[in-house]
Formats: C-alpha cells, structure tokens, sequence
C-alpha cells in the first residue's frame, strides 16, 4: 500500500526496514512508472517522488525544470528524509539521479537504463532530430495549440512502439495503456520543454567521474536510446561501478523485466 505525502511522494514497503531506496522517474512519466520494479522489493522501503511539474506535483517555485534544478530538489528531498537511502533513477531520471549523487548524503546510487551518451549523436538521433523539430514546433504555437500538440495521442504512442521491444501481445498493450495514461500528465508547455531539452542536453557520463558512492548499472541487451558499448564505456568512468546487463528487453526494462531489475537492485542494495 502506497502512502502519500505532501511533497507529493510515494512509500512503499515497511516503514522500519533496513534500508530505503529513493526512486526518480523517467521523462514525462511520474511515480506509477517505478511500481513494476517496487512490487518486486518487499524487503526494502522505496520512496517514489512525482517530479514537479509532472504527474500530481505542481511546478518548481524558483528555477527552470532541468538537471540542476531537478538535483537540486532531490537532494532537498533526500535531506529531509535522512538515514542515507539509495538513489536511482531510470532514463531521464538517472541523470537527475546522476547530478544528484555529487553531493547528496547517499549509501549509493542505481542508475536503470541510464542516458550513457548524448541523445543527439546515439543510433536513435534521427528520431531524436524528428522529437526536437516536433518541440520547437510546440513551442511556436500559442500555447494552448502547442500543449495540445505535446499532449496529442498520437505522439504518445509513437513514442511508446517506438520504446517497447517485447512481443507479448498484452505486455505491449499493458505498456501503451500506461503511455496513454500516464505520458501527458506534465503542468504546461513550459514544464515539459524545459525537461526535454535538458534530456537531450546532458548525459550521465558528465557527472560520473564525480561520483564517489558505489553505483550499479542495469542496462538492456536491446536498448537502443541507451547502447550497451555506451553502457560498458560509461561503467569505467565511474570510482565504483558494476553494470548487470538484462536480456532480451530494450529502453522500458522497468516494464518488461521489473523482477530482473528488483533483483539486481535487491542484491546491490544488500551488500552496501
């Protein structure tokens, strides 16, 4: 059972167990996206935030919507929680999560299909290039047309075949239902364009070499946003990190394999 609060914040777990993890989500998404992988982490507290300006939280009061504006309110929250938890964070959310841990009180950090690279040069930057002309275009509208456009869906569902690689006929309708859901939930344009140039403007490796804390790594055999040559190169810019590579699933492991990424999670965070 999921508690929230007023920081509108997601618990889960037993209030007394031995270690708590903090969850960011990833782009566009909110806390729902974080409970496949939580349902297979009974022995631990996990804490799920809504990013503001995403799912039920209103947007930042001061600052713009970008990495360091989403650090700097995650490590405010990881201070108020206290009792040194685990940070991660999945796609946009491990950069997040990323310049977070430079300075945060952390046991230590999971970074879930994490954004090893620049978005603008991976094996997806045509799409990627698409994504940023369908933005500006957005932008330029009056802004009601230009959220409606952001909000229209069928970019949610291009977005969402395009992110989902297994075969299974419910699983993939299981996903596209969450999309539809879930994807559009941002405050307003402003959010929500600022949050997407920051994902395609900053990459976990710029923040790695300043991480001291032990990390773990769960990339994708079939990730194309996130590569594995990308993964392994990003892993050995780290202090000290290890990277589980899960099979058979791409950029949505937290949805395709969420006990894989639960058990590595598990056994990382039980041997801090």
């Amino acid at each position: 059972m999921a508690d929230r609060s007023a920081r509108a914040c997601w618990t889960y777990g037993a209030a007394d167990a031995a270690r708590t993890v903090v969850f960011v989500h990833g782009l566009r998404g909110d806390h729902h996206g974080m409970e496949p992988i939580i349902t297979h982490l009974p022995g631990l507290r996990s804490v799920v935030p809504d990013l503001p300006g995403f799912g039920v939280a209103g947007p930042l009061q001061d600052g713009r919507h970008d990495v360091e504006g989403y650090a700097r309110w995650v490590a405010d929250l990881l201070a108020q929680l206290g009792g040194r938890p685990v940070l991660a964070g999945h796609s946009f959310g491990s950069i997040v999560a990323a310049a977070a841990a430079r300075t945060a009180d952390i046991a230590g950090l999971v970074l879930v299909n994490p954004i090893a690279g620049s978005a603008l040069a991976g094996p997806r930057r045509g799409l990627t290039g698409l994504t940023v002309g369908y933005h500006r275009l957005a932008a330029a509208l009056p802004e009601p047309a230009g959220t409606a456009l952001l909000r229209h869906p069928l970019l949610t569902r291009i977005a969402s075949s395009a992110m989902t690689t297994t075969r299974d006929p419910a699983l993939r309708r299981w996903i596209h239902a969450e999309h539809r859901r879930y994807f559009s939930g941002f405050a307003n344009r402003r959010v929500l364009l600022e949050a997407f140039y920051a994902s395609i403007g900053h990459d976990v490796a710029q923040f790695a070499p300043e991480i001291a804390v032990p990390t773990l790594l769960v990339a994708a055999e079939h990730d194309d946003i996130a590569p594995l040559p990308a993964q392994r190169e990003l892993a050995g810019r780290f202090r000290d990190a290890r990277l589980v590579e899960v099979p058979g699933v791409g950029h949505l492991a937290h949805y395709e394999a969420p006990a894989a990424v639960a058990d590595a999670i598990s056994e990382f965070v039980c041997a801090l």
